[in-house]
């Protein structure tokens, strides 16, 4: 045999073993990362409506164990990428949904939204998974990762039109009294603060008998102080005048997303709309004459784009509206608006008891992928180009009202963005249609982030939603009524009146920036051997 065909036969036999190489390091880096992956589907669990906590530190032990154990930053970047994966994944299974609905035009599109949304998440779990190994591997490394991590789901305010969806620390929204008490530390560091304290206790637990012990007695601070805040705020509300604070009557009309999409039906929606607020508003001006004192105003509110055109140009319809709420002050409905640009907007529009318009407010924060379509997108799936955003929060001055703050469906996620600082009203309204999601986890976590915003700023909030959940939450994120999924109704409540800025409200997200901060400088500070010894046992 020559030279030649040795050194052929050699290179082929070097190149077939470098593949083999190769192909076993994929299946071991594979194999690694089905892990963190099953521990963030895992970590899910604790997401409302199922609110599982015992999960969490099972999860979170098998992420800081991958991280320790990768060879390299690049591997616990992996493992953190693989964990978020897991945990937008099953988190946003709900997107479907939303496809679904249309899905003999969109087919193809079924397997992308949880999935996709989850891809573009998961590096926001990759980077505090990569950049804890700065410190060493325990307690440290875990305090790091917690202050990290909740510096990074709190970046997610600024991917796209944002999308802070499912912070962790939204699990302890319990529904009923254990949840109210729970919450109540929200009014002080905001839900970002609470993840702190949740991935800070997820990391921690597994470490030993004295963390378990510093996690109970921090647990135990929790609700002390939760439970003090929560009857301490409630005498307040009992105490306070109820001042300008409206009757609201909110409407649910239960309209499927099939019936608006199709628009075959819509004089008998508009018509349902008008008899339930006939039906409310005759409720509420009873509960109004009945109240002690001067009778308080009325005011009937539609969801997100119930009116399905646009309203603010549409004279006769506001006026067969006010003929119909007969005996109120205001209605503010869910409508469509269009700016100079000729564009479209997701808005909703108060019109006073004769049918005239009175203000407009604009979406500001839109859905990424559903209003709003990313610029680099190759393909064209919002239609039309998606929408304009407005300005930002705004408080409405109605005449004989108190000043209340308009949100439209998905900006209520946003902690801290969703009141003017400058001019801060009485009490929120929230409109929303969840029809789009069906009756699954989404319309919940959505309702949990309403009830932590009214505990963070300290005000009552209103929600009308299309299909449920419609709501009432109380200054401290008490429920005063609702409708539940799926009822076509009205719920008529008194507003309750707010309560003084809360801490969150005064300072916004400085607050767990500050926190995640120090957590930080505690974790790369590097004391004596014998002091870190003598804390990790």
């Amino acid at each position: 045999m020559s030279a030649l065909a040795i050194r052929e036969r050699g290179g082929e036999s070097v190149r077939e073993t470098s593949r083999l190489t190769w192909r076993k390091r994929m299946s071991f880096g594979l194999k690694r990362l089905a892990l963190p992956l099953f521990a963030g589907a895992l970590a899910a669990l604790g997401f409302p409506p199922l609110h599982f906590l015992p999960v969490l530190p099972l999860a979170f032990f098998i992420l800081l164990r991958s991280v320790d154990r990768a060879p390299t930053m690049r591997g616990a970047a992996a493992a953190g990428f693989a964990f978020g994966l897991g945990l937008h994944t099953v988190g946003l299974y709900w997107l479907i949904n939303a496809v679904l609905i249309r899905a003999s035009d969109f087919w193809w599109f079924v397997p992308f939204p949880s999935l996709g949304c989850a891809l573009i998440l998961a590096p926001f779990a990759a980077v505090p998974a990569a950049l804890c190994r700065l410190a060493p591997a325990g307690w440290r490394r875990g305090v790091l990762f917690a202050g990290l991590w909740t510096l990074c789901d709190m970046g997610r305010l600024f991917l796209f039109s944002g999308f802070t969806w499912n912070p962790l620390g939204s699990d302890w929204a319990f529904h009923g009294l254990v949840g109210d008490i729970l919450i109540q530390p929200s009014a002080w560091i905001g839900v970002d603060g609470l993840t702190l304290v949740t991935v800070l206790m997820a990391v921690l637990l597994p470490l030993g008998r004295r963390f378990v012990f510093l996690c109970g007695m921090v647990l135990l601070v929790w609700i002390v102080a939760g439970a003090t805040r929560f009857y301490e705020t409630g005498h307040e509300i009992s105490q306070a005048e109820a001042g300008h604070q409206p009757v609201v009557v909110l409407v649910q009309g239960n309209v499927t997303e099939m019936e608006k999409i199709s628009r075959t039906d819509i004089q008998t929606i508009f018509d349902r709309y008008l008899r339930l607020t006939q039906q409310g508003v005759a409720r509420g001006v009873d509960i109004a004459m009945k109240a002690p004192g001067a009778a308080p105003p009325v005011v009937y509110v539609w969801p997100e784009t119930a009116y399905p055109g646009v309203l603010e140009e549409d004279g006769l319809s506001r006026t067969v509206i006010a003929r119909a709420a007969s005996g109120a002050n205001e209605g503010m409905i869910g409508t469509l608006g269009t700016g100079p640009d000729g564009r479209w907007r997701n808005s909703v529009v108060a019109i006073d008891s004769a049918g005239r318009f009175l203000e407009r407010y604009d979406k500001a924060r839109l859905v990424p992928f559903g209003e709003y379509q990313p610029p680099f997108l190759p393909l064209q799936i919002v239609p039309g180009g998606g929408m304009t955003p407005g300005p930002g929060p705004i408080s409405w001055h109605l005449p004989g009202l108190s000043d209340v703050g308009p949100l439209i469906c998905y900006e209520v996620i946003f902690s801290g963005h969703v009141v003017n600082r400058h001019d801060r009203p009485a009490w929120l309204v929230n409109v929303t249609n969840d029809a789009w999601y069906g009756n699954s986890a989404g319309p919940r976590q959505h309702l949990a982030a309403v009830r932590l915003r009214a505990v963070e700023e300290g005000l009552p909030v209103a929600r009308a939603a299309n299909t449920g959940v419609t709501i009432v939450y109380d200054a401290r994120g008490h429920e005063m009524g609702r409708l539940d999924w799926g009822v076509e109704g009205t719920l008529v409540r008194t507003m309750p009146p707010p309560l003084s800025p809360t801490l969150f409200a005064r300072f916004g997200q400085t607050i767990p920036v500050i926190l995640c901060v120090f957590a930080m400088g505690i974790a790369m500070l590097r004391p004596r051997a014998g002091y870190i010894k003598s804390i990790s046992g």
